[in-house]
């Protein structure tokens, strides 16, 4: 589920998609409203087709908040830089 399995496709790994979602934000302080608008979009323009349905982003912004890369600080999503992260 995390990483890629013999049951979860690559570009549905949640490693996978936390990464698209780090490449769609461009590590912009949005929404999670805008995130999840740029990370369909980012899917579509580079042919990802493996559907992810919202609560599938969530978890994948779950794994993102537990390795440090990113917070919720007043209902906007902060990206942390790598030599931010501890």
């Amino acid at each position: 589920m995390i990483a890629p399995t013999k049951g979860v496709a690559p570009q549905r790994a949640l490693l996978t998609v936390g990464a698209q979602i780090l490449k769609a934000s461009e590590r912009q302080s949005i929404t999670v409203d805008q995130a999840w608008r740029r990370l369909q979009k980012w899917r579509s323009d580079h042919d990802h087709n493996a559907p992810v349905p919202f609560w599938w982003f969530v978890l994948a912004l779950d794994v993102l908040y537990a390795l440090g890369t990113v917070e919720l600080c007043e209902d906007v999503l902060v990206f942390r830089e790598a030599s931010d992260v501890a």
